[in-house]
């Protein structure tokens, strides 16, 4: 699914309602004023409404005669678009979503590096030693250092050359995205390159059952990354 790229009042627009629609702001079945939303943004019905469209695409609102436009339940919900996870994640409004990411991962991923092994071409592993040369690079930069996590982990999923499982990278690669931003943006993790490193190692060995035990170890320090951010007091943690 494209992701929306906000830009402009009607980007801006279309963030404010998703923000207050995903933290319970705009609670299921709540009918929303336009007229008062109008106002409060200072837009044009025109901006408004077409803020609306993006949502109701997004299976998150809904209009009806006599009813007018309205919360939809979450059930309805495309769960799965980018941006939905995106607004999601960002927000930390549902207790247990990062618990949910990472059953999804342990699903995927170990499945994923055991493919990659028995299926990477040269040109797959040099994607993913670039990443690992990328996360070595980055050092204290969180900024560099998430993007070269992102990247590592689309360079695994496209070495299954499985198209159903390289879609799974919206999903993963969202999430992961804000969960590394929750943990290199604090004192940051333990130095992730060798984890990575011997998943590759795996693979560049063709022995699927290597790789897929060193991504489950990858994971499981993954956990206690989140983990050490929890146990963490807020006010310990670097802006």
């Amino acid at each position: 699914m494209q992701q929306y790229t906000a830009r402009g009042v009607h980007g801006q627009t279309v963030e404010l309602l998703a923000q207050r629609i995903v933290t319970g702001q705009l609670p299921e079945g709540a009918i929303l004023d336009l007229t008062a939303l109008q106002t409060e943004f200072d837009v044009s019905l025109t901006v408004l409404r077409e803020a609306l469209r993006v949502l109701a695409a997004k299976g998150m609102v809904d209009a009806r005669p006599k009813r007018g436009t309205f919360v939809r339940p979450r059930a309805a919900w495309s769960l799965l678009d980018a941006d939905v996870l995106r607004w999601q994640f960002a927000r930390a409004h549902r207790p247990g979503l990062f618990d949910d990411l990472h059953e999804l991962r342990s699903i995927v991923e170990p499945g994923a590096a055991s493919l990659a092994a028995a299926r990477a071409t040269e040109e797959d592993l040099a994607a993913l030693d670039a990443a690992l040369e990328e996360m070595a690079a980055a050092g204290a930069d969180p900024l560099a250092a998430v993007a070269a996590d992102l990247a590592f982990h689309r360079a695994l999923l496209a070495a299954t050359h499985n198209e159903l499982i390289q879609r799974m990278e919206v999903v993963i690669e969202t999430g992961l995205a804000e969960r590394d931003r929750m943990v290199h943006g604090a004192d940051g993790p333990n130095d992730p390159v060798p984890s990575h490193k011997a998943v590759v190692d795996g693979i560049r060995r063709h022995n699927p059952a290597q790789a897929a035990r060193a991504m489950r170890k990858l994971l499981d320090q993954a956990i206690e990354d989140v983990a050490r951010l929890e146990r963490t007091p807020r006010e310990d943690r670097q802006d």
